[in-house]
């Protein structure tokens, strides 16, 4: 599947997926989604492809999450739950590709931007750029249960929680000291040097690399809460009032006026 808003290209042992809506920073379409997991195939199937890099267009985001004014045709609970099964999919394909991947961040990696960046086996991001998941102040719905434990995995349930709980939006040093980026680099560079650490990485033992991706797979899939176990927490968040006022202000740029029900 090809979206208009994905550039999809190889350049052996080297594949790109950029997100490329820089005047909506980035955010993610039903499309662009179907596109991620077309350029997994795409890798997977390609043995001249060591490495998958992923990428925003634009340099003010990675992405910012999903097209919010696609929720505006969510009637019911069950849309919300049939969401996040949906992404939950995507980014259980993302992080199934047998070679390595890698997000280079700049600037905003916000709500689906931020858990397909920890869906990835490798982060590096610049110095302004911004990760979080601030659906607590914004739409007040929830996340699958796979992408808040692989946030978990990363950063550990204490500043997990913090993030979820405040909607803050953490910087990229404070990202790197908690665990949820690999590098730190200065824009300038950022291109290089992503493009030097995915050659270092192609450049070994193909086998070794994959078998370590895959029991590291293995090993946190054990841990994590699957996706029925949260249904009832999906279904009361966007069944609820508070979701329908959450998509209504965003949309109108205005603050929220939840009411916890």
């Amino acid at each position: 599947m090809t979206a208009p808003d994905t550039i999809f290209g190889i350049e052996p042992p080297l594949a790109f997926l950029t997100f490329n809506r820089p005047g909506a920073r980035n955010a993610m379409t039903w499309d662009m989604y179907g596109a991620l997991v077309d350029a997994c195939d795409r890798v997977d199937a390609d043995e001249a492809v060591h490495v998958l890099i992923l990428r925003g267009a634009g340099g003010k985001a990675f992405v910012a999450g999903t097209d919010i004014s696609q929720f505006q045709q969510f009637q019911s609970p069950a849309d919300g739950v049939k969401y996040e099964r949906h992404i939950s999919d995507v980014l259980d394909r993302l992080e199934r590709v047998v070679k390595p991947t890698i997000a280079q961040v700049q600037g905003f990696a916000v709500g689906g931007g931020c858990a397909i960046a920890a869906a990835c086996d490798l982060r590096v991001a610049t110095p302004d750029s911004r990760f979080g998941i601030p659906i607590a102040r914004t739409l007040g719905n929830c996340v699958t249960g796979a992408a808040f434990s692989r946030l978990v995995e990363l950063v550990g349930p204490g500043h997990a929680k913090e993030m979820l709980f405040t909607g803050r939006l953490v910087p990229a040093q404070e990202a790197h000291a908690i665990g949820l980026l690999n590098r730190v680099v200065p824009s300038d560079a950022i291109d290089r040097v992503v493009r030097e650490l995915a050659l270092e990485i192609a450049s070994n033992a193909p086998l070794t690399v994959r078998a370590t991706k895959e029991m590291t797979r293995r090993l946190m899939a054990r841990r994590r809460i699957a996706s029925d176990e949260a249904r009832d927490l999906v279904e009361r968040c966007y069944g609820s009032e508070d979701f329908r006022e959450g998509v209504a202000a965003f949309l109108a740029k205005r603050p929220p006026e939840w009411k916890g029900r």
